[in-house]
């Protein structure tokens, strides 16, 4: 019998403004967006990702900052 991880707590907007650094990996973003890490990367690779992505080496972040714009569209 396999073992699942428990889906992480989605993150408040106030949570990701204080305590986020400038930018993070893919499945921490989904988290904040509520969609599965395979959802994310998926939309990263079709260029439709919510917020904004960078390529740093071989690392794909994502912009708090444009994380935290498309969250707040929503207000």
């Amino acid at each position: 019998m396999g073992s699942r991880h428990a889906p992480e707590r989605r993150p408040t907007l106030a949570e990701i403004k204080a305590t986020w650094p400038p930018a993070v990996d893919v499945p921490t973003a989904a988290t904040a967006f509520g969609m599965s890490r395979s959802k994310a990367y998926e939309l990263v690779a079709r260029d439709e990702f919510p917020a904004k992505v960078a390529k740093y080496g071989g690392r794909i972040m994502v912009i708090t900052e444009s994380l935290v714009r498309a969250l707040s569209a929503g207000d």
